[in-house]
Order: structure tokens, then C-alpha cells, then sequence
């Protein structure tokens, strides 16, 4: 671009900026190099640090040591870290996005306390004791819940505050259900006191193999409705004028959503504020594009996941506090600072 002067200026020729879809690219590109660094943080730290060194050997030449060992359990608890992140940050925005409330979350939907109440039910009435067994039922009633909310929501005349005040609806009767529960039955009350937190200290292959084909599932669907999402957003009479069908585009993001945060409280535990800070930070650097939202919150969600585990590790070794707990310390405070600096981000 050439700039105008005086005659005795010469024209000066100024670089266009960078078009936006290129500084959003190479966004990804740094979102993926800090992941793999926080990833392999969580691999070396602990209460036995390990050099890099020994990780390298414990992932391509195991050979049975003591180290080799530690970092086998902890390349399961990355991975489920990672996975973990990644669903609960696509189903938030999946959430907002659906019910176009930037602070939603699994919570709001009901979805957390459905899987609550499986578990709970399984552990008082069905004598489950193994946290691969809680995985079912968590699913199961994570599943439940959604389509209940879906089918209370109106189904095909569904709209966003219907399908929040269901999921209302159903978190405060649920809830009741739990504490009633708790209360008459000691026993219950110890379990879930440790899965209610949220944690990935006990992650093994087997919790991985089981609730993997969920996320997998739930995340391609998620990206498939990228476009649709932002037709919805745009209201339902301009969304129909485009050609989006709304019905359809609200029951898959629903059951997504239900895949995704279900498998991952199933395997965790319930974990507040991924779902709901990351996917709203995002957007406020991205806009309202969900084509860019969904994969920025694919690759912080987890940052943010693993960070706090590797956090909850340090502050107090050998011990460790449990990652449900760092993200409700680390979060609460930064979502209202975010919220009382800035504007709402839009949706």
C-alpha cells in the first residue's frame, strides 16, 4: 500500500497485516506446542521426578525398572488427562454455543449430576466397588439425563431456555436424590466423597480402553457441527433462512455433548470449570466462530487439565491434591476476574 506525502516525501509502501485466518493458524500451532511440553511435565513430575532421560527410556525401551514403571502409570494418566481435556472443553463449547449462554457448562444440562446419581446408586444398592464398574453407570446415567433434558426440552420444539430450565429441573431433583442417599449410608458417603472430587490419580489403561470409542465418537460429532452452530447462533429464524435444521442440529449437539462429558466425569470424576472458563476465553480472542472455538478448546482445555494436575502434584509432595480441587481454586478467581474486566464475550 502506498502512503501520500508532501512532493518532497517519497511514497512509502506499508505491509498489509496479516490476514486473521493465518494469526488464528498459527495460534493452533503454539496451543499444540504447549500442550505436548505440559504433557510431558506431567510424565516427569511427581513424587519420584525423573529426568528426561529416563521418560525417554520408559516410553520406547521399558524394560521393567522401577522407573519404567512410574512412567508407564503416568503416560495413562496424561493420556486420560488429555483426552479428558479435550471433552470437557468441546462439550462446554458445545453447550454455550447451544443454549447461547456464555457461562454453561456440563452442569447446567444436568449431565454432572446424572452420572452422580449412577454412581451413587450403583455403590448403595448394586454393592459396586470398583472404579471401573463406576465408569458404566456414570455413563449410563450421564446418557439418561441428556435425553431426559432433550425430551422435557421439547424435543422437537426444544429451545435454549427450555433445555437449561430441564437440566435445572433435573440437577436440583437429582441432587436431593444424592444427599438423601448420603445421608442414610455411610458407606456411600466415603466412596463418593473420593469420586465427587474429580481426579486422574488412579487412570490405568483399562478406564482408557473403556470410555475411548465415547470421546472419539463424541469429538468427531462435535467438529461435524461446527457450521451448524453458528447458523443456530444467529437466531432460528435466520438459521431456517440458511438452511440449518434445527431440530436435528440440537439433538446431535446434546447427544455430543452427553458422549463427551459423560465418558470423561465417568473416568474422572466430576471437574469444574474446564468446560466453562476455557471455551469462554476462547472466544474472546477468536470470535464467535466455532470453527475456531471447537479446536482452540480441544488443545487448552487439556493445558489447562494437566496443568493443574502437575500443580496439584508440587504444592504439596509427596502428597498430592486431587485435580478437581486445583481447577475450582485456580478457576473460580480467574473466571470473575475475566468476567469483571471484560465484557461478556459474545456469542
Amino acid at each position: 500500500m502506498l502512503v501520500e506525502g508532501p512532493p518532497e516525501q517519497r511514497a512509502v509502501s506499508v505491509p498489509a497485516p496479516p490476514p486473521r485466518h493465518a494469526i488464528r493458524g498459527a495460534g493452533l500451532l503454539v496451543a499444540l506446542v504447549l500442550l505436548v511440553a505440559v504433557a510431558a511435565a506431567s510424565i516427569a513430575i511427581g513424587a519420584k521426578p525423573l529426568s528426561l532421560g529416563q521418560v525417554w527410556h520408559g516410553v520406547f525401551q521399558d524394560s521393567g525398572t522401577f522407573s519404567d514403571v512410574v512412567v508407564g502409570e503416568r503416560l495413562s494418566r496424561t493420556g486420560l488427562g488429555l483426552l479428558a481435556g479435550a471433552s470437557l472443553g468441546l462439550a462446554g463449547a458445545v453447550l454455550q454455543a447451544l443454549t447461547r449462554n456464555p457461562l454453561a457448562d456440563p452442569g447446567l444440562l444436568g449431565i454432572n449430576a446424572g452420572a452422580s446419581a449412577a454412581v451413587v446408586t450403583a455403590i448403595t444398592f448394586l454393592g459396586v466397588n470398583s472404579l471401573t464398574g463406576y465408569v458404566w453407570f456414570a455413563f449410563a446415567g450421564a446418557a439418561a439425563v441428556g435425553v431426559l433434558v432433550y425430551a422435557l426440552g421439547g424435543s422437537r420444539s426444544a429451545t435454549p431456555v427450555r433445555l437449561a430450565l430441564a437440566g435445572t429441573a433435573l440437577t436440583a431433583a437429582l441432587s436431593g436424590y444424592l444427599q438423601a442417599v448420603m445421608i442414610v449410608d455411610d458407606a456411600a458417603l466415603g466412596k463418593m466423597r473420593f469420586w465427587t472430587v474429580g481426579s486422574l490419580a488412579y487412570a490405568n489403561n483399562d478406564i482408557l480402553l473403556q470410555v475411548l470409542p465415547f470421546l472419539a465418537l463424541g469429538m468427531l460429532l462435535t467438529l461435524f457441527l461446527a457450521r451448524p452452530l453458528n447458523a443456530l447462533a444467529m437466531g432460528d429464524d435466520t438459521a431456517r433462512a440458511l438452511g440449518a435444521r434445527l431440530t436435528r442440529t440440537r439433538a446431535l449437539s446434546l447427544g455430543a455433548a452427553t458422549l463427551l462429558c459423560g465418558a470423561a466425569t465417568a473416568a474422572c470424576g466430576p471437574i469444574a470449570f474446564v468446560g466453562l472458563m476455557v471455551p469462554h476465553v476462547v472466544r474472546s480472542f477468536t470470535g464467535p466462530d466455532q470453527r475456531w472455538i471447537l479446536p482452540y478448546s480441544a488443545l487448552l482445555s487439556p493445558v489447562l487439565l494437566l496443568g493443574a494436575d502437575v500443580l496439584g502434584r508440587l504444592l504439596v509432595r509427596p502428597a498430592e491434591l486431587q485435580v478437581g480441587i486445583v481447577t475450582a481454586i485456580i478457576g473460580g478467581p480467574v473466571f470473575i476476574l475475566l468476567v469483571r474486566r471484560q465484557r461478556m464475550a459474545q456469542l
